[in-house]
């Protein structure tokens, strides 16, 4: 069976455990709560021993675990085994064991696996195992646009109402946060009057400006082609005190990965093979798909990277120049093809 990770949570308390459930994907917030759902349950149904195993390295010991399924429980009838796989890949002996466990569960055992790392690829025979006999549960990233109806439903699900304008509100502040939208929401709950919708203008007076305007969610935004979330996020790092110069760094090693991958696709080579040599798992890769669709040419990039070190160069005094008007006008080309023309030699 699969569920998704709100499914999961909101079911997880009025239904008996499966014996056993794999809870993955980047979205940490919703592959937690999803997670302390089961685990609620186990304790409702008087599961008290609670082993956990962390499985993030090649010295993992799957025959100690798989020994452990068989182990008589000390303490209780039954026993919640919990196993942490980072990457979300077991190898082979780790998908034989938990297959095998699959295939013949213990009657006094609950595993619970979650994975923060995942991707269409990790869909193998041990994960169609762990769906036959228990739940799959996949957390994938929120989307922009899916955003607004995420607080939405979290809204609800405290009580609140808001017009559709706090809503939006509310989703610009915390630029996809889902744990700095989780925290204003309970916030909220709590600051609230019962039966009271909240407007732009109240939402305003409740809400902290919670978004984190770091370099890497602005190089995201920059490659994911959303210029208008890119000034917001440099007006924040400038608000906050940042330099360019130290912002730069960053911004030069993805537009050095981004002419990379440009390169292999002009002369037709494996982009998605590129992409994960560099450490760019299918989970990260839209934001350079979408980047390499707007600017195809190779020559594009190298003419973005050469604008970076010049930005650079200003940032430390070597050029003349506002940096951050430089820097601006750089990444808003990167995000808008039609932006392009900012640059004084593009």
């Amino acid at each position: 069976m699969e569920l998704r990770p709100e499914q999961l949570a909101g079911s997880a308390g009025g239904q008996p455990l499966a014996p056993v459930y794999l809870v993955a994907g980047p979205e940490t917030l919703r592959v937690l709560e999803a997670a302390d759902a089961i685990r609620a349950r186990a304790r409702a149904e008087g599961i008290s021993e609670r082993e956990v195993f962390d499985a993030d390295g090649r010295d993992f010991d799957w025959r100690q675990l798989e020994a452990g399924f068989n182990a008589p429980s000390l303490f209780s009838a039954r026993r919640l085994i919990e196993v942490r796989l980072p990457n979300g890949k077991p190898g082979k002996e780790g998908a034989e064991v938990i297959s095998g466990f699959c295939a013949t569960p213990p009657p006094d055992v609950v595993l619970l696996i979650t994975a923060g790392e995942w991707s269409k690829a990790h869909q193998t025979k041990w994960v169609d195992a762990v769906g036959r006999a228990g739940v799959l549960s996949v957390a994938w990233a929120i989307k922009p646009h899916e955003l607004p109806e995420w607080i939405e439903r979290r809204l609800r699900g405290r009580g609140l109402r808001a017009d559709p304008a706090a809503v939006q509100r509310l989703a610009e502040r915390v630029e996809g946060n889902l744990l700095a939208a989780a925290q204003e929401i309970d916030k909220l709950a709590l600051l609230v009057d019962a039966g009271q919708t909240l407007d732009v203008e109240k939402m305003d007076a409740l809400v902290a400006d919670a978004a984190r305007y770091d370099v890497f969610r602005l190089v995201e935004a920059t490659f994911s082609g959303q210029p208008k979330a890119v000034l917001r996020m440099l007006a924040g790092l400038r608000a906050e005190g940042d330099a360019v110069a130290a912002l730069m760094p960053i911004v030069i090693r993805e537009l050095l990965a981004g002419a990379a991958l440009a390169q292999v696709q002009a002369r037709g080579g494996n982009v998605g093979a590129e992409m994960k040599s560099r450490g760019i798992w299918e989970s990260r890769q839209a934001p350079y798909k979408r980047a390499l669709q707007r600017h195809p040419e190779a020559k594009r990039w190298e003419r973005f990277v050469a604008e970076a070190g010049l930005v650079d160069r200003i940032a430390k005094g070597r050029a003349d120049g506002d940096a951050w008007l430089a820097l601006e006008r750089l990444l808003v080309a990167v995000s808008e093809a039609r932006a392009v023309r900012l640059l004084a030699r593009a």
